[in-house]
């Protein structure tokens, strides 16, 4: 792993700065590299009626499966913010697909539930170094647009969305076997790889200086702050909110609405396409008041996490549905809760501010499909939705509402 190397203040004024179009590619690179990740996050809650018909499982570990992932995620936050101190940015990026990618092809060599969860957890450890690094490396080099950064970031993981169940269903089809996409997607993670090393330039990733210092110096110099403590705490109930619809909804088509493969798969993909409203998303991130913004979202994911497990049978209303929750809470939620988090601490606190994020959403994260399978199992699926999204955005709508501006 190569160490990174510190820019000193003012050295990067010094330097001729290449053509930003170079730079744009370079980042497309990096975001083709995490549409395979998204593509990965997508996979198993597709196959997950399939393994547990195998394997015998039930609908609650199915569901831990399912959001396993996000528990190496949590994981591997705050360590990752810890390696991005020591080591470039580029190499720690190299590396988490290097894990996501082995996890998702063993995944289909699992001999049971134990070494399945571990497989699973893995890729979460690999997925989380992959998005830390790749925040942070973002917000250094677009420092004057985080929030749209962001977005970009998401609307990558709407294209992986999009992509992602579409072709896992068709290579089901065409294989009979949920092990297929599981060892297609973790061979293009590898592929992904080798372009990365090839393509990108240690003066993308590694920017700092004099860019982030012109952007930052409004944060806090410390990440025990008023802001960055409720954004954790929000962040907490936004993984339970966003992964009891991710882990769960394909189950919920599939078994309670009895959808095929290739339905489920393509209202998950509809979901991603709204995703793609991402940029948008943190364009309005970088303009309106976070108390504001967050407050509205939470409230209006709250109406809708109702409407999807009401148990609307209509493939049209489950795709409208799905496409609203992919514009609004991947798409705005989510990228702002990832912005803010930055935007709430000054720029050399960048690193460990997208640890915490990555942390605190990804731990309540790991235990969402798990507890709204639990849910379902003794209360019914309306009464999973109602509690495990509806109330828990309400919470997270107050919360919001005592959030400041950065330098307020």
């Amino acid at each position: 792993m190569q160490h990174a190397r510190p820019v000193a203040a003012g050295a990067e004024g010094s330097q001729r700065t290449p053509p930003r179009p170079f730079a744009l590619a370079m980042f497309a690179v990096l975001l083709v590299s995490y549409a395979i990740n998204a593509m990965d996050r997508q996979l198993f809650p597709l196959v997950a009626s399939d393994v547990r018909r195998e394997y015998g499982f039930s609908l609650s570990k199915a569901g831990f499966l399912s959001t396993v992932f996000t528990l190496g995620m949590a994981l591997a936050g705050l360590p990752t913010s810890w390696l991005l101190a020591r080591f470039s940015r580029k190499a720690t990026l190299q590396t988490g697909i290097v894990i996501f990618s082995t996890g998702t092809v063993l995944t289909a060599f699992a001999h049971g539930f134990a070494d399945m969860l571990f497989y699973r957890t893995a890729t979460g450890v690999g997925e989380a170094m992959q998005l830390t690094a790749l925040l942070t490396a973002a917000a250094g080099y677009f420092a004057r647009s985080r929030g749209a950064a962001a977005g970009a970031i998401n609307f990558t993981y709407g294209m992986g969305a999009i992509i992602g169940p579409v072709l896992a269903a068709a290579l089901l089809a065409l294989w009979k076997t949920w092990r297929a996409p599981m060892i297609v997607f973790g061979v293009l993670g590898f592929a992904a790889l080798v372009v990365v090393a090839g393509a990108v330039r240690p003066w993308l990733t590694e920017s700092a200086g004099q860019r982030e210092i012109q952007a930052g110096g409004s944060g806090a110099l410390t990440l025990w702050n008023r802001n960055s403590v409720i954004l954790t705490l929000m962040s907490l109930f936004g993984g339970m909110i966003m992964y009891g619809y991710l882990g769960m909804y394909p189950t919920y088509l599939r078994e309670h609405l009895a959808y095929s493969p290739a339905a489920a798969g393509t209202v998950m993909s509809v979901f991603g396409l709204g995703a793609l409203g991402s940029i948008g998303g943190g364009w309005l991130g970088d303009r309106l008041p976070p108390r504001i913004l967050m407050s509205g979202t939470f409230l209006l994911a709250g109406m809708l996490g109702y409407l999807l497990f009401s148990g609307l049978q209509i493939f049209a209303a489950a795709a409208a549905l799905s496409f609203a929750w992919g514009l609004l809470v991947p798409g705005v939620l989510y990228v702002n809760l990832a912005a803010y988090h930055v935007k709430a601490v000054s720029h050399h606190l960048a690193g460990s501010a997208s640890g915490v994020f990555v942390t605190s959403l990804y731990s309540s994260a790991a235990i969402a499909g798990y507890s709204m399978g639990w849910l379902a199992n003794h209360a019914g699926w309306i009464t999973a939705g109602l509690i495990q999204i509806s109330l828990l955005s309400c919470v997270g709508a107050l919360l919001a509402a005592f959030l400041t501006r950065p330098g307020d």
